[in-house]
């Protein structure tokens, strides 16, 4: 029986795909989640799953963060992005964070039971728009900034060093004992490290931060 979790934040969405898989054979859906901190901490009571669909735009922590946590903890678990959008910056950041595949919302039923079958045998699923995207990409690699907005991002040292401990994929309340700080001036810290670098997750600021060298 293969074990599938879904995160989708949508109930209707949700509740159309929980129908669409639970026609599929010898696959259990085992783990709903309406976010990303809702999946994990889900995982983290039980992490026996084998794949998860994944959404991306979801509130308190979108997909492609959760991706780039479950794969930090869980790298066993396998996931396919499963969403409504196409665009280049959510395609290469879904890669980057270790997702294993990239599927359309409107994938029709059978491409979804051969999906699950090819990532679980160790494919890279993917719905053909999103493989051509993903060809130029490798090809032509998005740039994070330019030299010109590189220049104009300046952190202080004490945002740099928390930035660095996020980096190694400790939560706030580590980083604030490490630094002899409280939770939530932690919590203020980043919220002013997302607002310069212009980003909305963690991943997006260390991916930003060291493309511009300001942590290794």
């Amino acid at each position: 029986m293969i074990k599938i979790g879904i995160a989708e934040d949508n109930p209707y969405i949700l509740k159309a795909i929980i129908q669409k898989i639970s026609i599929l054979e010898d696959i259990q859906i085992k783990v709903k989640a309406t976010n990303g901190k809702e999946l994990l901490e889900k995982l983290h009571k039980d992490p026996n799953v084998d794949l998860i669909f994944m959404d991306i735009e979801m509130p308190e922590m979108d997909g492609i963060e959760a991706t780039f946590q479950i794969k930090q903890r869980y790298p066993q678990i396998k996931i396919i992005m499963l969403t409504v959008f196409d665009d280049d910056d959510k395609i290469f950041n879904s890669i980057k964070a270790g997702a294993d595949g990239y599927l359309l919302k409107e994938t029709e039923l059978s491409e979804l039971a051969a999906a699950v079958k090819e990532t679980l045998n160790g494919g890279a699923v993917m719905t053909p728009i999103i493989a051509l995207k993903t060809l130029r990409l490798l090809r032509n690699p998005l740039p994070f900034e330019t030299p010109e907005q590189a220049e104009e991002i300046k952190l202080s040292k004490r945002e740099i060093e928390i930035l660095e401990q996020l980096s190694k994929g400790l939560k706030y309340q580590i980083i604030a004992e490490n630094l002899f700080l409280s939770g939530g001036t932690v919590k203020k810290h980043v919220d002013n490290i997302y607002s310069k670098l212009q980003v909305h997750n963690k991943l997006e600021a260390i991916q930003k931060a060291k493309a511009n060298r300001l942590i290794n």
